[in-house]
């Protein structure tokens, strides 16, 4: 397998992700970068992380996203496999999250890897 890491081209919170039968366009509806509540602790009953990546080896890789209130205390909530046919694709991936818990309001640390290597680390604000 090459050395290159995937790169990110998109990274995005919605409400959800329609796929055109038509054309297969990706629709990214309801987009947003932070939550509000009103108690803690909370639960958000679901939302959509859309990632897209380029630069992918051929082969089988896996995605990992965790999160957590800092890089210590950070929880597994996604690992998936997906494939590359081509470093040129653009491979678009749709997370479907339910039930995602906040115990406390605060920045919410995001890490995403592929095959162990990080990738993005970004942060979800949650605020009362």
């Amino acid at each position: 397998m090459s050395a290159a890491k995937p790169q990110v081209l998109c990274w995005q919170m919605c409400d959800a992700v329609h796929i055109d039968p038509a054309t297969g366009k990706h629709y990214l509806l309801g987009c947003f970068s932070n939550i509000r509540a009103r108690q803690f602790p909370t639960v958000h009953r679901r939302m959509v992380w859309f990632l897209t990546l380029t630069d992918a080896p051929v082969g089988k890789h896996t995605l990992r996203v965790s999160i957590g209130m800092d890089m210590e205390n950070i929880k597994k909530i996604i690992e998936r496999p997906f494939e590359s046919k081509s470093p040129l694709h653009k491979i678009n991936l749709i997370n479907d999250m339910h039930n995602l818990p906040f115990q406390n309001e605060g920045n919410y640390v995001i890490l995403i890897e592929v095959d162990g290597d990080p990738i993005l680390t970004t942060n979800l604000g949650v605020s009362g």
